[in-house]
Formats: structure tokens, sequence, C-alpha cells
């Protein structure tokens, strides 16, 4: 049982676990996962707009704290982490926690890289097992946080809670006792913010989020160390975020997991770059098809019928002239996508492929409807009837799509999605295999700058 304040035990998890208390598993899991951001911010840096987002953050303040990755250049290590965040989630393809709806590594590790350079810059070099726990605790306050809610999400979880896993890992980072990251928690509150209306439009917003809640993390350790102080009920207090942000919760379910399931093991992969609640669709498509041969215009119809945290995402209806963004979290859009394409990939994200007239055209013939699943949180099963012109019909239900922990990439899945990333980045990067090997090597690494450096483009 889960008494009293529930940020203490959160914060107590934090203060004494170190990389040897690890299980290898975790550790695995950490580096999958930091190499699969790595490659993510890396493609990201291709998305709209990065370059003038680039150049706004560096007009905030002066310090050669933080790489941006691939731009290269070196900013404050919260400007950096704005920026590399954006990268990270840009493209909609970075790693999911399912029960908590929690993208966490994109607010996480573009902090935590941010925060290890500053201080090596500072003497203090951070070493690669420092890292990795940092990330392992960070996710898992985020996941906990984030999975704890049985709210309808109004939101956005991944920006929200992220900050929290930001504290967990940047104060585990800094060596805050307890009652510090106590206060830290309740600095980070002060500041967290993230909307549902910036994905509900598609808007650019949506990736800032999570660069916003990465800097307000960084800016809440700092604060703290100095000796600063926040609220410290800051989750089932009258005015805590169990009261105000997600308002119905199950805190004892989840707080009984810390430190035993180690939620970095369940995350999943996102093979393809939309929405995660789009990849049962993507799947269902590449199921059908192993078992009859069939090409888009033979399609008569589709319908389906998705959870309602699916169909509040990811259910909205095709537009002619997508947004990107709004394109990437549009079941019609990412089937009919799948449907032309074999595969849904970046490209059908940008340029001509957003009001290609034979994609939207299919999109017009699939139709998707809510279901009584009684989880306002599930992501799954969403089930999914595709007819042929001949009559000949496909109708299955979709569990766990691809990239689940219980449904995984292979290593080598994994690792053409990396290759495939790092190759987006607008400027030519070091070799993929060397930050494969380099990820590979972490927990022997002496200095995380040593790491940092690969993610530099080469004018």
């Amino acid at each position: 049982m889960t008494t009293g304040n529930p940020i203490l035990p959160l914060a107590g998890l934090v203060a004494r676990t170190r990389y040897e208390d690890l299980p290898p598993h975790a550790i695995e899991a950490a580096k999958t996962f930091i190499l699969d951001t790595l490659g993510v911010g890396a493609g990201g840096a291709s998305a709209p707009c990065v370059r003038e987002l680039v150049a706004t953050a560096a007009s905030w303040g002066a310090g050669e704290e933080s790489t941006v990755w691939v731009d290269g250049r070196r900013l404050p290590a919260g400007a950096a982490a704005v920026v590399n965040a954006y990268q990270i989630h840009a493209l909609e393809w970075d790693c999911v926690h399912e029960p908590a709806v929690v993208h966490p590594m994109a607010t996480l590790f573009s902090a935590l890289v941010a925060a290890a350079e500053r201080r090596g810059a500072r003497g203090q070099p951070v070493s690669g097992r420092e890292l990795i726990a940092a990330t392992v605790l960070g996710v898992e306050v985020a996941c906990t946080i984030g999975a704890a809610s049985r709210s309808p999400m109004r939101f956005f979880r991944p920006a929200t809670v992220g900050g929290f896993g930001v504290v967990a890992g940047a104060g585990r980072m800094a060596g805050l006792d307890a009652s510090t990251l106590v206060d830290a928690f309740g600095i980070l509150y002060g500041q967290t913010s993230g909307t549902l209306q910036a994905h509900l439009e598609g808007s650019m917003v949506l990736g800032l989020q999570v660069g916003f809640n990465a800097r307000a993390g960084l800016n809440a350790v700092d604060l703290a160390a100095a000796g600063l102080t926040g609220p410290h009920d800051v989750l089932t207090g009258p005015y805590g975020f169990y009261k105000l942000f997600e308002p119905e919760s199950d805190i004892e379910t989840w707080w009984a997991q810390l430190g035993q399931t180690w939620q970095i093991t369940r995350l999943s992969h996102k093979p393809f770059p939309s929405g995660r609640l789009t990849h049962a669709a993507i799947d269902a498509v590449q199921r059908a098809r192993k078992e009859r041969a069939f090409a888009a215009d033979e399609v008569e119809s589709i319908h389906g019928w998705v959870t309602p945290l699916t169909f509040r995402l990811v259910g909205r209806p095709d537009i002619p002239d997508p947004a990107p963004n709004y394109a990437r979290l549009c079941i019609p859009f990412v089937m009919a996508t799948a449907l032309r394409r074999g595969e849904v990939g970046p490209e059908a994200f940008a340029g001509a492929s957003l009001t290609d007239a034979a994609t939207h055209a299919l999109a017009a013939r699939i139709r998707v409807e809510q279901d009584a699943n009684p989880d306002l949180n599930a992501l799954w099963p969403q089930r999914f009837a595709i007819r042929l012109q001949d009559g000949w019909t496909w109708d299955r239900p979709v569990d766990k799509a691809i990239g689940h922990p219980d449904n995984p990439l292979s290593r080598a899945v994994q690792l053409a999605k990396f290759r495939r990333c790092w190759a987006l980045a607008p400027q030519p990067l070091a070799d993929a295999d060397a930050m494969i090997g380099a990820v590979e090597a972490l927990d022997s690494l002496a200095d995380v700058r040593d790491l940092t450096a690969l993610t530099r483009g080469r004018s």
C-alpha cells in the first residue's frame, strides 16, 4: 500500500539507485532506446522549421554548454534541450510507453545529454554508466506517473509527465538527495505544461511542448540544488497533478512496481513515423496482404473500430491538404498510405505526398468509429475489416501492434530503422556503425561528450 505523499517513494528510489543496482535487461533496454532516440533525433533535424528553431534558440542567451544534434552549434543547456527534444519528436518516430501513453525519451534524453555536456564542460564529466542510470530512472518516474492515470487524456502527457522524468534523471546525475529531489519535483510542477490542442490541430507546438518541459526539468534541478524550495504534495495535494491534470488515478497498482518491473523494459519501438495509435491500421494492411496479395485500387472499403483514446487522438477525418503533423495522426491518411506504398516512411508526410489525390481518394473509403472499450486509456485492441471489390474480406482485431515489447522488432529491424533515420540528417554525420558501437559500449564510456561528438554534422 502506498500511504502518505506518493512523491516521496519516487524521490527515494532515484536518490538511492545506482547503475550497479540495475538488472542487465534494464541496462540493455536503456542502450536500445538510447540508440533509437539518437537516430530519430538525427532524422528529426530534417523536419520543418528546425533551422529557424535553432537560430531562435541561439538568441535566447550566451553559453556554449551543449550540442544541437546535427547542426553542431553549442547553446546553453536549456536551449539545446528544447531543440533536441523537438527533433526527437518531430517525425513521430520516437518510442512509446503504451500504458502511460507517453513518449518518455524525447523529453528526458534531450535534457540528460544537455546536462551531461554542461557538467563535463565544468570539469565534472558524466560517464556512460551514469547516463544509463539516469535514463532508466527518468523513464521509471515519467511512465509510472503517466500509467497511474485513469482519466481521459486532456493534457499532452509526453510533456507533462516527461518533465518529472527529467527531474528524476538529471537529479540523479547531479547527486541530489531525496529531500532536494522533492523540492525539484515541486519546482518542475510549477512549470508543467502541455495541451492536446496542438495534437488536435497538428501544430508544431506539439513537439515544442516536449522541449519546454525538458528545459523546465533542468531548471528545476538547478534551482533545487541552489537551495530553492517547491511545493511537496505535487501529485495528490488539493491542487496536485492527480487533481488538476489527471483527476482519476490508480497509484497503488503502479507504485507497487517501482524498481521491480523497470518500465524502460516495457517501451514500444515505433517502426513507422506516425502516431503510435495508427500502427494497428498499418499492421492490419500488412497482415491482410500476407493472406492475400492485393493492390490499393482493389479496395472497396475499410471499416475500423478503435478504442475511445484512439478515436479521440487519431480517428480524425482526412482533409485534402493536411499539415505533416495532422497527417501523421490521421488513420485514414496513414492507412491509405500503407495500402499505396506497402509501408509508411517519412516521405509520406512531406511535399506532394500530403496532397496526393489518389491517397486522399482511398482515404475517403476508410471509415473509423469508436468501440465500446471501457478503458479510456487503452490503445488496443483495434479491429479492421478490409473489403475488396470482389467481396473478399479480411476482418481481424489487432492487439499489441508490431513494436510492442511482447511483439518486438528484431535487432536487425531496430538497426535498419536507426540507419534510415541517421541517413535523413540534413548534414553528413559520423558513420552509423560508429554510433551503434559507441552505444553498445556505453557502460565503459568515461565522458558522455565523446558520444555527443558523433551527433555533430560535418559540413
